[in-house]
């Protein structure tokens, strides 16, 4: 899968989702649309590493199996690098949930989720 980045510029907060499925995007346009949040999209691991030195995201959405790696192994750069951004795992499997919480994400989610619930872990993470 080629390495490709969108923007969806919206004014306010900023959150990358790091995610290879088109249908997760569209759910989080779903989510998100009444808020004014910015949404940028990646698809690897790698394409989200150089996302994040030149941009700071105040969230990021992070699937766990990505084309290049496994989101859970990445919570520690974005932390590392990226104190203050918070890290929302998404996983088809919640196997990874003890992985994920333990290296430092902030939530974890099993696919499918609970808009609603969604919706409110933004709440919360985006004040």
């Amino acid at each position: 899968m080629p390495k490709t980045a969108r923007v969806k510029s919206k004014a306010g907060k900023k959150i990358l989702v790091v995610e290879d499925e088109g249908q997760m995007g569209l759910v989080l346009d779903m989510i998100l649309s009444e808020k004014k949040i910015q949404l940028d999209y990646v698809n690897s691991l790698l394409t989200a590493s150089e996302y994040l030195q030149k941009q700071e995201p105040s969230v990021v959405i992070l699937d766990n199996k990505l084309p290049d790696g496994f989101g859970v192994d990445f919570i520690g750069y974005i932390k590392k690098k990226h104190p203050s951004v918070k890290i929302i795992m998404i996983s088809g499997f919640g196997t990874a949930r003890d992985v994920a919480l333990e290296n430092g994400a902030d939530m974890f989610f099993e696919k499918p989720f609970s808009l609603e619930q969604f919706n409110e872990a933004i709440n919360r993470l985006l004040p």
